[in-house]
């Protein structure tokens, strides 16, 4: 199977599932759809990225590390994205770990 194609099949099918775990946090269920769309969008990116890497590097560790990179970046740069609309909005302090953890911890003022 072509690297690139299924970089975007396993990214969509990854993202899609990382978004419907916003369910399990009850203040997010409201917005559960643009999160899933979101995070299937932000798999996507990922999934081109990367498949397109794999396929110009044959290398196995160099292609895990430049996913981790790039899944990380990503992640990051959204969660930051996400945080500033959302401190705007409700108020909340958000304190991001996404680097650390994989999380984004709330808490109010």
């Amino acid at each position: 199977m072509n690297k690139v194609l299924l970089g975007l099949m396993l990214g969509a099918i990854l993202g899609a599932i990382d978004g419907m775990t916003a369910w399990f946090t009850p203040e997010a269920r409201a917005e559960i759809a643009g999160i899933v769309i979101g995070s299937t969008l932000k798999g996507l990116i990922a999934g081109i990225l990367i498949g397109v890497f794999a396929r110009k590097v044959q290398s196995l560790a160099l292609g895990i590390a430049f996913g981790l990179a790039v899944g990380l970046l990503i992640s990051k740069n959204v969660a930051l994205g996400i945080l500033a609309v959302c401190t705007c909005q409700t108020g909340n302090t958000f304190h991001s770990s996404a680097g650390e953890r994989g999380s984004i911890e709330v808490s109010g003022n």
